[in-house]
């Protein structure tokens, strides 16, 4: 009977270890604490978002360890030297520069430089492929610094007014509206430009949602519609020009869904956020514009080579998301039944549960049952987050619905962490009173909750 009795502590204690451990490991199958099946890491420390996954082959892991030096890799201008490239235009000069700790970068203080956050430009009108309108002499967006003789495209000055608003019960909060003016613009500026600030978004879990099949995202769009009208919950796919297959595909990245690939994304910001030519897009981000230097699209050699921008994608197709916390917490159960509740409508956009579909060439991603608490699906978000800045089919009111899995660490990686598309957001309080349109249902009714259902979804939301 001893035995047996010590033979049951030891489970017991070796399970509490497991949870209670912050380095990444193995966890078992079938536990609530899975964010996404055996690729979960349970890592609750200031590294949990750069995990690889811990279902991995040698092989695998080393292509990994390879993708993260290239994404730690600083790019200069000097021809001589190692990783050139840089510019002529830029915004920062490498991926770690921007992703802070592998989470999302933050808007400066007023006044201050812009280092993780930059802006999106364009003209009313379509661009190339229906996409957004390129402003003349400055392209799809503004570089802020410069290299070589070059000088900088221009900058945006931040300020923010401070709305005092409160709850139902009386209790107040703020929030706070940026207002975003182009300065110090190095030629003539349109009257009619419009802008869009978006700080880095986090990278955890991105391998695994490029894996969700485009037709259970797609059945999101029906589920939703099927609410009914009190709901007025209506995603939308975003159909953007895929590069590297030169038709339209599915967006899935992005904060609009511009992006149909880890790929694509990655090469687009090598492009245009470094000024660093790759196979995808090979042209300089200034051709055709004052500044331009030009790699012809023939070139063998483009600034990045071709095996360190795949091993840079791999790199971030394989970050694990991290487990939950405090899961079976009095607290977060009760902010769970609040946020998975009809009346507060989180679970219709913030979808708890996805599930991959079968890659015979990458069999670890097959048939994974996550919870990213994402549709992948564009909403409106209504006139106060509006940027008016359309995107393919995107209205400058519409934006996709953020992942949810690891925001609750976001304070860990960054103390300085921000939340929205443009960090306008100081905690998660201020971003869910910031949703509109047609979360407007689900906004009031937080703002009418009591002030211990308000802590407890907060704490719901924390443990993802």
């Amino acid at each position: 009977m001893k035995k047996y009795i010590v033979s049951i502590l030891s489970v017991i204690i070796s399970v509490l270890v497991m949870y209670s451990c912050s380095k990444p490991g193995t966890p078992p199958p079938d536990n609530p604490y899975l964010s996404a099946g055996n690729e979960t890491v349970f890592d609750n420390g200031s590294t949990a978002f750069g995990d690889d996954f811990p279902v991995i082959s040698g092989s695998q892991l080393r292509f990994h360890d390879d993708g993260e030096a290239v994404f730690n890799n600083t790019f200069v201008y000097n021809p001589n030297l190692a990783f050139t490239g840089l510019g002529p235009v830029y915004n920062n000069s490498s991926c770690l520069g921007c992703h802070v700790g592998l989470g999302e970068g933050n808007p400066p203080a007023p006044g201050g430089p812009l280092v993780s956050m930059l802006f999106r430009i364009s003209i009313p009108g379509k661009g190339p492929y229906g996409g957004p309108n390129p402003v003349p002499g400055y392209g799809g967006q503004l570089q802020n610094n410069a290299v070589g003789g070059a000088v900088p495209e221009g900058t945006i000055d931040i300020q923010y007014t401070n709305v005092n608003l409160s709850f139902a019960d009386g209790t107040p909060y703020q929030l706070q509206i940026p207002q975003y003016t182009v300065t110090g613009t190095y030629t003539n500026w349109p009257s009619n430009a419009l802008i869009s600030g978006r700080v880095a978004p986090r990278l955890v879990g991105l391998g695994i949602l490029e894996q969700i099949p485009e037709n259970e995202i797609l059945e999101n769009v029906h589920g939703n519609l099927a609410m009914g009208d009190t709901s007025q919950i209506n995603g939308k796919p975003n159909y953007v020009y895929d590069y590297t297959n030169q038709q339209m595909e599915l967006g899935r990245f992005g904060w609009k869904c511009e992006a149909p690939s880890i790929l694509q994304q990655t090469a687009g910001a090598y492009n245009q956020d470094m000024g660093v030519t790759n196979y995808v897009f090979p042209e300089e981000s200034t051709y055709g514009q004052g500044q331009f230097a030009y790699v012809p699209a023939g070139d063998p050699s483009p600034e990045l080579p071709d095996s360190e921008l795949n091993e840079n994608v791999f790199y971030v197709q394989t970050l694990a998301p991290p487990a939950r916390r405090n899961v079976y917490d009095a607290q977060v159960v009760h902010g769970q039944q609040i946020f998975n509740s009809a009346g507060a409508q989180c679970a219709s956009c913030h979808s708890p549960t996805l599930t991959t579909g079968v890659n015979f060439s990458f069999s670890i991603m097959s048939n994974l049952k996550v919870h990213a608490y994402t549709d992948m699906l564009l909403h409106d978000m209504g006139g106060g987050l509006a940027d008016n800045r359309p995107t393919f089919s995107a209205t400058g009111r519409q934006w996709r619905t953020a992942p949810l899995w690891g925001i609750g660490l976001v304070p860990l990686i960054d103390p300085q962490g921000q939340y929205l598309h443009d960090g306008r957001a100081r905690t998660l309080m201020e971003a869910i009173m910031w949703h509109g349109g047609e979360a407007y249902n689900a906004k009031e009714y937080v703002r009418n909750l009591s002030a211990y259902d308000r802590d407890a979804l907060i704490a719901f939301l924390q443990s993802l």
